[in-house]
C-alpha cells in the first residue's frame, strides 16, 4: 500500500515546532543509541516512528521488543526506496536521526564504509532538501585522530582532522561533504543538518556488538566469569598502567543529548560533541564495575597487541561546551551511577524498556 503522510510541524523563528503527530525516522534504530533514541522518544510521548536497520541473524533483533513504532525496513530494502525517490510517497518526515552505519574501527572494508557511511548520508541529505526534513547524523570522536588537532566541535577545523582508521575517515568525509556544498551553513528547502561526535557510549542494547562492545559490558562478563578484569598495560612514562583516559557517556545520556536537537531548526546546525566532557581512567571504569556488581577489585595488567600500540589512543576527551551554549541543561550520568543502572539490566538480561 502507498499512502502519504502530511507534514504537521511548522517553522518558527528557525525552530521546528514538533507535536506528538510528528513523523520521525531512525535509522540504526535497532542499534545502542539507536533504540535508546526510539525508547526516549517513545517516553516523550512520539510513537509515529520509522526504523531502518540491518537485524541478520544477531541477537540485535531484541532490542526493539519493548519499543513504540509504526513500520520497519532492512537497510537495504530502505536504501532502494531512497535512490529511487519512492520514499517521498510514502513518508514525509519531519526529523531523521542517522545512526545506520557501520561503527566497526577495525573494518578493513573502505568500499563498504563509502557505500555505508557516505552514499548513505547523500541519499538522505537528497531527501531532506525535497521534504524539508531536518537530520541528525552521527558522526564520530574517530575524526579526530590521535588528538593533536584538538578535540573542538568546530567546522572551520574540520579539514584539519587526519582519521587514524578507515571507518573515521567515512565519517570525516560525510561531514566534509556537508561543510564544502555549504549545508550546514545554509540549508536548503527548510532542510537543517545536525553531526553529532559521540564519545565511548555504553549502556543496556550492546549485546550484539561482539568484539565492538563496550569495556563496562566487557568487565562485566570477566568479573562474572573470572573475578577479575584485565587491561592493557601502558608503553608511555607519563600514564601509569590502567591509567590512559577516555571520555564515557551512558547511553540513555547521549539519547537525550541527540534528541535536544531534534527542534532546533537552522538555529542550531553543524557539529556537536556528545560526550561527558571529563575524563576518566580505565582504573576507574574496572573499578566502577567491582563497585556495582560488590565484588573487589582485582585488576591485570596485560601487554597490549604489538598491531595496536602504534595507533592507540592514550587520552580522549570531547569539549561539550557547544552544546551547553546551545542550552542543553541536563545532569549527566556520573560513571559509578551509570555502572550500577547498566548492571541492574545485566543481571535482568533486559533491555531498554522492559
Amino acid at each position: 500500500m502507498v499512502w502519504q503522510v502530511r507534514v504537521p510541524r511548522t517553522t518558527v523563528n528557525n525552530l521546528f515546532i514538533m507535536n506528538k503527530d510528528s513523523w520521525i525516522l531512525v535509522t540504526g534504530g535497532a542499534g545502542l543509541i539507536g533504540s535508546a533514541i526510539v525508547y526516549e522518544l517513545n517516553q516523550q510521548g512520539y510513537a509515529n516512528i520509522v526504523i531502518a536497520d540491518h537485524l541478520g541473524t544477531s541477537e540485535k533483533w531484541q532490542n526493539l521488543r519493548a519499543l513504540d513504532f509504526v513500520d520497519y525496513y532492512e537497510k537495504d530494502d530502505f536504501y532502494n526506496l531512497l535512490i529511487t525517490n519512492k520514499l517521498d510517497t510514502l513518508y514525509k518526515f519531519d526529523v531523521i536521526f542517522h545512526l545506520g552505519n557501520c561503527s566497526d574501527t577495525t573494518e578493513a572494508d573502505a568500499t563498504y564504509l563509502i557505500k555505508n557511511n557516505f552514499n548513505y548520508g547523500k541519499a538522505l541529505t537528497d531527501y531532506c532538501e525535497r521534504n524539508g526534513a531536518r537530520m541528525i547524523y552521527a558522526s564520530s570522536a574517530a575524526t579526530y585522530g590521535d588528538g593533536e588537532a584538538g578535540f573542538l566541535d568546530d567546522e572551520n577545523g574540520l579539514l584539519k582532522l587526519r582519521p587514524l582508521n578507515k571507518y573515521g575517515y567515512s565519517k570525516q568525509i560525510f561531514d566534509q561533504y556537508l561543510l564544502r556544498t555549504d549545508r550546514f551553513a545554509k540549508p536548503a528547502g527548510g532542510a537543517s543538518f545536525v553531526g553529532v561526535k559521540y564519545s565511548n557510549v555504553f549502556g543496556p542494547n550492546e549485546y550484539h556488538k561482539a568484539h565492538m562492545r563496550s569495556m563496562l559490558l566487557r568487565c562485566y562478563e570477566q568479573i562474572f566469569a573470572t573475578g577479575s578484569v584485565k587491561l592493557f598495560k601502558s608503553y608511555r612514562p607519563e600514564y601509569a598502567d590502567g591509567e590512559q583516559v577516555r571520555d564515557f557517556l551512558y547511553v540513555k545520556d547521549a539519547a537525550k543529548m541527540t534528541i535536544f536537537f531534534m527542534d532546533k531548526g537552522s538555529a542550531c546546525t553543524g557539529l556537536y560533541n556528545i560526550g561527558f566532557g571529563t575524563t576518566r581512567s580505565w582504573n576507574d571504569l574496572a573499578r566502577a564495575m567491582f563497585a556495582a556488581m560488590d565484588k573487589p577489585v582485582n585488576i591485570e595488567y596485560i601487554e597490549m597487541p604489538e598491531t595496536l600500540k602504534s595507533r592507540y589512543q592514550y587520552y580522549t576527551c570531547l569539549d561539550i561546551t557547544k552544546i551547553r551554549q546551545a542550552g542543553y541543561a541536563a545532569h549527566l550520568t556520573s560513571l559509578e551511577d551509570a555502572a550500577k543502572d547498566y548492571v541492574s539490566y545485566l543481571k535482568r538480561g533486559a533491555h531498554l524498556g522492559e
